[in-house]
């Protein structure tokens, strides 16, 4: 099994492996040139988004910055839109359905490092290249889901369809549908209802 495989599938993994360090470098400098670009430069955007991510689906809006691990193990649906700041660290699949909406400062944290600190610590070959221990863990957000500003999503979290994140939140347990979340950790407030209609809000003011 190739270290590739083996961190797509959460197994411990090497990070310095050669063909992941590749992809990272490439991933890291796409999202430097995508970050460059200016809001009018749809077709650059366009060009460089699409071997960033190119799994994105149609009517997908990153505004950027964006900083991405990998890229190709994260899928966009159609329609999503995502604000300033969008960090994704794909080490293991992300996928993200159609219709979500990032505010700014989000972060997809799939990997997870070690508790023991003699486990973490970096360690080195016999050639001098430095590596470390760690696995990651997948995340899905479903359609129709908004995550508002300054939300972290930690590795192996689903967040089912429909479900808003509250500001500043930090996801470390699935979501159900549905549902208004918030906090730290985040946990669910409520169910959504009819009654939050943005019409029944606009009456307030």
């Amino acid at each position: 099994m190739t270290e590739l495989e083996k961190m797509l599938k959460g197994k411990i993994y090497d990070p310095s492996d050669s063909t992941l360090d590749f992809q990272r470098k490439k991933a890291h400098r796409l999202s430097k040139d995508y970050n460059d670009t200016y809001d009018d430069e749809d077709k650059k955007r366009f060009e460089i988004m699409k071997e960033l991510i190119p799994d994105m689906g149609k009517g997908t809006y990153i505004q950027g910055p964006i900083q991405v691990d990998y890229g190709i193990n994260t899928k966009f649906g159609e329609n999503c839109y995502a604000n300033f700041n969008l960090v994704i660290l794909d080490t293991c699949p992300v996928t993200i359905g159609n219709n979500v909406f990032f505010g700014p400062n989000c972060t997809l944290a799939t990997p997870i490092h070690p508790l023991l600190p003699e486990e973490r610590k970096m360690k080195y070959k016999e050639d001098g290249t430095a590596y470390d221990l760690e696995y990651a863990k997948p995340i899905t957000i479903e359609d129709d889901c908004w995550i508002a500003s300054n939300v972290t999503i930690c590795g192996g979290v689903k967040i089912s369809k429909g479900a808003v994140i509250g500001a500043g939140s930090v996801v470390t347990k699935d979501i159900p549908e549905g549902v208004f979340a918030a906090g730290n950790p985040c946990r669910v407030i409520r169910k959504i209802t009819k009654s939050d209609s943005i019409n029944l809000k606009s009456e307030l003011f």
